[in-house]
């Protein structure tokens, strides 16, 4: 079984990305969508007990954000993959800006400068590199010179 943790700013692609790619097999787990931490964490631990694949779409900006769900994801044997997105905060307020469901733009800055860089140490199985192409999205191993 695969957990697929996304790791970027808001309006970096994470929710376009998912739907073209983990809708048809994932479970997406998301805190714009189900509003709480309670909910999150019921959804959450049904995946788990019922060996459902799932996807962790929020920003996930620091290590110990990703931490909560690596750790009860490897307790239960999946396979733990990250996907980074290039997130650059110019491109992702422009993105923003002509989103139906805008976030504040202080929220994108907030996010930016906490953000952590992934790394295969967190007890990631694999690791990806995402970003938008002229052709849509663009996916690439992990790199550390990132």
């Amino acid at each position: 079984m695969d957990a697929i943790i996304f790791i970027g700013l808001q309006a970096s692609g994470k929710s376009t990305f998912y739907r073209e790619r983990f809708f048809d097999k994932h479970v997406r787990i998301s805190l714009d969508q189900l509003r709480t931490r309670y909910r999150e964490q019921r959804i959450l631990t049904a995946c788990l007990e019922t060996q459902q694949r799932f996807v962790v779409e929020n920003t996930n900006p620091r290590i110990a954000d990703r931490k909560k769900y690596i750790d009860v994801a490897r307790k239960a044997n999946y396979r733990v993959v990250g996907y980074y997105f290039r997130s650059q905060v110019s491109e992702c307020l422009a993105r923003n800006s002509g989103r139906n469901n805008r976030v504040p733009d202080v929220a994108i800055l907030a996010t930016a400068a906490k953000l952590e860089l992934p790394s295969m140490a967190e007890g990631f199985d694999d690791l990806k590199y995402v970003r938008l192409g002229d052709s849509g999205f663009l996916i690439e191993d992990w790199k550390n010179e990132f």
